[in-house]
């Protein structure tokens, strides 16, 4: 499959998620996949996955017993149990016992088929692998976070639970407990047995022993570690059931500090018991510190940490897991996984790390190889870290370096400075662009211009204006270029990253006076020479620009989606003409490539060029393309990367499939060749991991089709009902926690996301859930449900607005008496002071000073209450409305009743409430109400900003147009940005009426044509061509036509083009189409039913050649002629059809007939136009079009209607109806009609042939060594007579042609000589030879086998001669000379219709051009 890979990152807060078997292989669990990585004490090799959990791998456990030590076990969060065969990485079988996520799974090291699991809910399962049987026991009703077997009783398992109790239990007791183990007080994180049976190994002095009570070597239990949250390590006996030591953790200095031991940092304790080491445990530490505890020490003497003998071997962060395996020299190695995301083998002898496998935690965004720093390739990865892998070491194979300072998001673009060493260029997802030096420890240069969006592709290229022209900084040399998912692409000057970068949209629109809105770009590419940049645009239009003024050179009109990849091709290629290759893909599965030499070169077109036709189209992909690449040491060779999960290598000329690669799993990102080995990609993608495959090695050629992509699609699938059936029912338990055994149950925690992604937290812990209580359990739930609903139907009291002086008002009878005369006595003297103390409830009954001071006291206890709304009531009965309002606006508390009487208060304070009152709609998303609020304060714009803040574009634009004036220019803002989001939401026709509205019609129509569709594509070529858009409106209407006719709907697409007087000529080439269609008789041509045609295609003779037929029908239908004058004249309608284009001749361009037709089109034209040359050259291409494209059969049907008569080319166009003499003024019009006139001879003299060998046939004659026998001429004397060459068959015999294609074969040879050298050496060289013998004489056999040292001599010689021949003889061949000279000859031995002169003429030229092999062969009998 791959040869080195980077895996995902192992899931966190697992307690065993990883595991070494016997062999050395760790398999270890990441996301909803297991890896199965090779480990030795030199290095690692990722060898394969497990893939086919529906959710995160919460355990995994190798069998390790001897004989079964390649069988796995692993769980999930999706509660499934999987065994598995880690040697072939298959599914052996399936367990479902459980019912909620499985937290811990471990493979019993006493019976090899025991395994035992246990999940959230408190329920342990155990699995017997030989029989499929299960048994499931519910010891605590508590959450499990780890378990473990013993590795001395098959029936002992020690399961630790989330509240820090430890349960023993006795599976040969249907899971009764043996012990509760109390003295943690948080999370069990870890357990981990002694390896050793007995439990006096720890006694090393005869005091411990005395302390303990347990006589030495008993015999009985042993010793059990647990590792918890609360920084504690403890050392169990499993014969007494306590614990017999107490580790805590220390605190060591990191970074040049020391852990505060009273702040509380997150932590993960895990320990690890080595075998045959029974007085040293190993445990992680706070921060990434892994620590080997002597348990037979005491004080500092008692741990030492890993990794001190040099700087950076430790983890930086907890550490999850640890398994050990012993190696084949009797080392014993230790494999921890980190929230580092690396992944470290050690030597538990030295405690020195052996090496390190970097992990990703993220989507592979993007990859690039450095063009200076050989081998050094960076990755963009959703972690948000930068990775830069130094590929070429030799010592550390994975020798990766991470980045993370500054970045705070995803890695979205990556680019290298091209000149520059160790300048790497990046870009987020939150819009961020920034220039890392890899080799310093510096922070990277953040730009300060952000995007609005993610960033999608980063770009290094030549200044263009205003940048280019220099500032007070200088001019740059080379400018960073950013393109985002907002649609803009910025230029950044990398020296003056604090500047601010500027956008090119305004230098394309003054350089190309654009007055209209530019589509959104997606993607840009510079030509490495730097001279010209394409941008690719969300309509799936390419744009190619000339640097430095970003003149519009070309528009490239072929993909009809979002463009999300562009390429160009080298420029170090042999062949020039591949340097000017643009590879673009988008959204739809096809990838082309076009040829921009044209465009590109030193004297470009005057005006922007569009094209409609790729050079080669590369189909096979079934879903979008995401990203591509030339190879750097092949000439037009790619490689691309899709969303079908594959990546595939293409033969780009030959439009051929050479290799696919189906290593990941799910859809792939980026992709990259190796710049030093052409046999090597690397890939990566949504499955978090970076692979570097060889191409030659792969076993499919093509992508696989749709119901394969499904299938590897499945594999990543969640089950979205698992997680339903994990909720309980409302009122089911749900009531009030319950407790059992003194402790409470924790309730259920919210259900996980149906499939993992990255943009959750990458911290995956264990999951509280609730623990099945039973019938009594319900009972209760039931009672308690069934009085809260007796006490909802009560009817409910309304709180007291004075509740103070209510209940005081409630005093015994003496105490209210003495209120009386309290109150009486206040009245008419001075007293006590009512509305404080004890006499607040006074404060009703004396003046208003007291009832203020009764409200304050009344205030004071609804604030401690929190009752605010009482509150705001009492201050405005007081008087005291704007404290009121302050009040409520502060506690959000305002509602329709308050703001109804804000006005009391003054117009600034009703003012400030409308707009705190509307913000609390806002954050209630009441935003309908809080605009209708703003209106009341005469707020208009404000209300307008806030529907269109939320999107609520209707209702915006009514406002607007009911309350503003038309021309105000808030309201095509509106209709712009509403149409944006239309369209974007494929709600065209909508968008298409929002840009009318806005007075763009040029978008609208636009807009419309981006369904593609022929529905569409007319609709908006009548839109543009209403509003006045001239160019658009043809260009559109040329789309649909082109669709009809390949539909066959001729009368269609005469419809769609007839609207517009100006497409005259396109009309009447497709009225040649139409006929050329119909009178074809190729079922290859006209592979489907015709839609609708013309009455006047089934007009007319067979035997009246073609260019009457379409003169005649031009003339009636559409009334063009000789005569014609205006935009009507021949003259105009020829110049206009010279701008078209036609495509390479392929076998994979669609509706062949109408690009044939174009250039029969412009011969009838030329031939009206009295232009014979420019005649001839047109007829031959229209010919030759069919010939080269491999339809041989259709070329030949095709002259017959040229020239039906079936006399020479000249006689042929005599004989038309307004006969004139041909008169070639230029060489290649004679060439032209010499090479048309041969190859008409050419089938002439096959049909000859084999009329010769039927008449022979019939006649029952024999034809015996190459000679006729005597019969033949008395049989059939007329026959011989009649039988005469109806033809100039000297033509064939052209000694120019022979020797041009002579020399032609010659090269051929030369190449595939080379070619079979060239493989035979690459398949040398991968042989490994198994002895020094063999070593030894293995290259001079090859040296003595390959030698060919005249080739690249006889090749110049061959080249010298190919440039001495004429031009025309290259552009206008003939038939092959050799093979018409075989035929002839044959044809003289059963005819004398071939004259003696002509025989000696083609043996003359066999015996000098009949150079091949089988030529030279078949040509013997003849000169014998």
């Amino acid at each position: 499959m791959h040869e080195r890979s980077l895996p995902a990152s192992p899931n966190w807060y697992c307690s065993r998620c990883s595991d070494v078997s016997r062999r050395g292989l760790l398999g270890v669990g990441a996301k909803n996949i297991i890896f199965l990585i090779d480990v030795s004490a030199s290095s690692c090799r990722v060898v394969g996955e497990l893939a086919g959990h529906r959710d995160l791998v919460s355990g995994f456990s190798f069998c390790q017993h001897a004989g079964q030590s390649h069988v796995c076990v692993s769980s999930s969060n999706d509660g499934s149990i999987r065994f598995w065969d880690s040697d072939n990485k298959v599914l052996i079988k399936e367990h479902a016992a459980h019912q909620s996520p499985v937290a811990a799974v471990h493979w019993s090291p006493v019976d090899k088929n025991l395994v035992v699991s246990g999940d959230e809910k408190g329920v342990v399962v155990c699995h017997w692998f030989h029989t499929g049987d299960t048994a499931s026991f519910f010891p605590e009703p508590r959450t499990i976070f780890c378990l473990t077997c013993s590795p001395h009783t098959w029936s002992t398992v020690a399961v630790g639970y989330k509240d820090g109790m430890i349960v023993l239990i006795d599976l040969s007791k249907k899971g009764e407990v043996i012990h509760r183990l109390r003295g943690h007080d948080d999370e069990i994180h870890s357990l981990a047995w002694s390896w050793l049976v007995g439990e006096d190994a720890l006694y090393s002095r005869p005091e411990d022993i005395a302390n303990s009570g347990a006589p030495a070597g008993d015999g009985k239990g042993c010793y059990l570690a647990s590792g918890s949250k609360d920084q504690t390590l403890r050392i169990w006996s499993s014969a007494k059931g306590k614990s017999v030591m107490t580790l805590k953790l220390p605190y060591v200095k990191k970074r040049g500090s020391a852990v505060d031991p009273g702040v509380k940092e997150r932590l993960w304790l895990h320990v690890h018991w080595p075998r045959g080491r029974p007085t040293q445990l190993v445990s992680s530490c706070f921060s990434g510190e892994l620590v080997m505890w002597d348990l037979t020490r005491s004080g500092k003497q008692r741990w030492t940490l890993f990794g001190t003998s040099s700087e950076g071997q430790n983890h930086n962060r907890i550490v999850f897991n640890m398994s050990s395996v012993l190696v084949q020299d009797d080392r014993e190695l230790l494999i921890s996984t980190s929230m580092d995301r690396e992944i470290k083998c050690w030597d538990l002898a030295s405690l020195d790390c052996c090496w390190t496998l970097p992990t990703l935690g993220g989507f592979v965004y993007a990859l690039t190889f450095s063009p200076v720093g050989t081998g050094c390739l960076a990755l963009g990865v959703g972690d948000n870290m930068i990775r830069v892998w130094n590929t070429l070491t030799t010592q550390n194979q994975y020798d990766t370096r991470s980045f993370w300072q500054g970045i705070k998001s995803k890695v979205t673009a990556l680019a290298w400075h091209p000149k520059k060493e160790g300048s790497l260029s990046f870009g987020t997802d939150d819009g961020k662009v920034g220039i890392y030096d890899v080799f310093s420890n510096k922070p990277p240069q953040i730009s300060s211009s952000y995007h609005r969006k993610t960033v999608y592709t980063l770009a290094w290229g030549p200044p263009v204006p205003p940048m280019s022209f220099g500032a007070a900084g200088g001019k740059p040399s080379i400018s960073l270029y950013s393109c985002a998912g907002e649609g803009t692409i910025l230029q950044h000057d990398p020296s003056r990253l604090s500047g601010e970068a500027s956008d090119i949209d305004k230098l394309i629109r003054d350089t190309n006076s654009i007055k209209h809105k530019l589509s959104p770009h997606t993607d840009l590419s510079w030509k490495p020479d730097g001279k010209v940049v394409a941008i690719g645009n969300e309509d799936g239009c390419i744009e190619v620009y000339q640097a430095p003024s970003l003149k519009l050179l070309c528009s490239i009109q072929q993909h009809h989606k979002i463009i999300n990849t562009l390429r160009w091709h080298h420029d170090h290629s042999s062949a020039p003409e591949l340097h000017c290759l643009l590879a673009s893909g988008s959204s739809n599965a096809i990838v082309y490539v076009h040829d921009l030499r044209d465009v590109s070169s030193l004297n470009p077109p005057e005006s922007p060029v569009v094209l409609t036709e790729p050079h080669r189209r590369l189909c096979g992909h079934t879903a979008k393309i995401t990203d591509m690449a030339w190879s750097p040491h092949h000439n037009a060779r790619l490689v691309t990367a899709s969303y079908d999960g594959t990546a595939q290598v293409w033969d780009v000329l030959q439009e051929e499939a050479l290799s696919n690669y189906r290593g990941h799993i799910g859809y792939l990102l980026c992709v990259d060749w190796s710049p030093v080995d052409p046999d090597v990609i690397w890939t990566g993608g949504k499955d978090f991991t970076l692979q570097e495959w060889r191409v030659s090695k792969q076993e499919f050629t093509k992508p696989p089709k749709g119901k394969k992509m499904l299938e590897l699609k499945e594999k990543t699938k969640t089950n979205p009902k698992q997680k339903k059936k994990n909720k309980k029912p409302p009122g089911a338990g749900g009531a009030a926690p319950l407790e059992m055994n003194g402790g409470p149950v924790a309730g259920p925690k919210a259900a996980k996301e149906q499939e993992p992604s990255e943009d959750e937290e990458d911290e995956v812990s264990s999951t509280n859930s609730s623990v099945p209580t039973g019938n009594r359990a319900q009972n209760k739930s039931c009672c308690r449900f069934e009085k809260w609903s007796d006490y909802l139907l009560k009817k409910k009291k309304p709180r007291s607005m004075l509740p103070i002086s209510t209940s005081m008002d409630h005093q015994p009878k003496e105490d209210l008496l003495q209120d009386c005369i309290t109150l009486a006595s206040v009245k008419h003297s001075k007293g006590c002071v009512p509305g404080q103390g004890e006499h607040i409830h006074l404060g009703l009954f004396s003046d208003r000073q007291a009832l203020y001071r009764m409200f304050e006291a009344e205030e004071a206890a609804h604030v401690e209450a929190a009752h605010f709304d009482c509150v705001v009531y009492l201050r405005l009965w007081s008087g005291d409305l704007e404290g009121a309002l302050q009040l409520a606006t502060e506690r959000g508390e305002l509602n329709d009743h308050l703001l109804s009487v804000a006005p009391m208060a003054g117009f600034e304070v009703w003012s400030r409430t409308v707009e705190a009152f509307v913000k609390q709609l806002c954050l209630q998303e009441q935003y309908l109400k809080a605009a209708s609020h703003l209106l009341s304060v005469n707020k208009l714009y404000e209300a307008v900003d806030l529907l269109r803040s939320h999107k609520l574009y209707r209702e915006a634009i009514a406002l607007v147009k009911a309350r503003l004036p038309a021309e105000d220019p808030v309201l095509k803002e509106l209709y712009t940005c509403w149409a944006a989001v239309l369209e974007k939401d494929g709600h065209f026709s909508a968008a298409a009426k929002c840009h009318l509205a806005a007075g763009a019609s040029f978008d609208a129509a636009k807009v419309i044509a981006r369904k593609s569709d022929v529905s569409s594509l007319r609709t908006a070529a009548s839109l543009a061509r209403i509003s006045g858009e001239v160019a658009l409106a043809q260009s559109l209407a040329l789309r649909c036509a082109k669709d009809l006719a390949a539909a066959l709907d001729w009368v269609g697409a005469q419809e769609v083009l007839s609207s517009q007087e100006s497409l005259l000529v396109h009309r009447l080439h497709l009225c040649v189409a139409e006929l050329l269609a119909a009178m074809l008789a190729d079922p290859q041509v006209e592979s489907q039913s015709c839609v609708s045609s013309h009455p006047w295609v089934s007009l007319g003779e067979r035997h009246v050649c073609l260019q009457d037929r379409i003169r005649d029908v031009w003339e009636q239908q559409f009334g063009v002629s000789q005569k014609s004058e205006g935009h009507c004249s021949v003259g105009a309608l020829l110049q206009e059809l010279k701008s078209a284009e036609s495509p390479t001749p392929t076998a994979n361009v669609p509706l062949r007939q109408l690009y044939s037709s174009l250039h029969l089109t412009r011969a009838v034209l030329s031939w009206l136009l009295d232009d014979e040359g420019q005649l001839m050259k047109e007829l031959w291409k229209a010919v030759a079009w069919f010939r080269d494209a491999g339809h041989l059969s259709v070329s030949a049907e095709l002259c017959r209607l040229l020239f039906p008569d079936g006399t020479s080319v000249c006689q042929s166009l005599l004989k038309r109806k307004h006969p004139k003499t041909l008169d070639y003024k230029e060489e290649e019009a004679k060439a032209a009609a010499t090479s048309l006139q041969a190859f008409i001879n050419y089938q002439h003299l096959y049909e000859h042939w084999w009329r010769s060998a039927t008449r022979i046939t019939n006649g029952s004659d024999k034809v015996m060594n190459g000679g006729i026998s005597e019969s033949e001429e008395s049989v059939c004397p007329a026959t011989r007579r009649c039988d005469k060459l109806d033809f100039d068959a000297s033509l064939l015999l052209s000694e120019p042609h022979a020797a041009c294609q002579a020399v032609q074969r010659s090269v051929r040879e030369v190449q595939e000589r080379l070619a079979a050298m060239v493989l035979q050496h690459g398949r040398a060289q991968e042989e490994k030879p198994d002895s020094a013998e063999k070593e030894t004489d293995g290259p001079a056999q090859i040296s003595t086998t390959t030698e060919s040292p005249d080739s690249p001599a006889s090749m110049t010689e061959h080249q010298k001669q190919l440039a001495d021949l004429p031009d025309t003889v290259k552009m206008y061949p003939h038939p092959d000379v050799v093979e018409c000279c075989l035929v002839l000859l044959h044809v003289s031995k059963a005819s004398p219709s071939v004259s003696e002169s002509l025989q000696q003429e083609a043996k003359d030229l066999l015996r000098k051009y009949a150079t091949g092999p089988t030529v030279h062969k078949a040509s013997q009998q003849f000169l014998t």
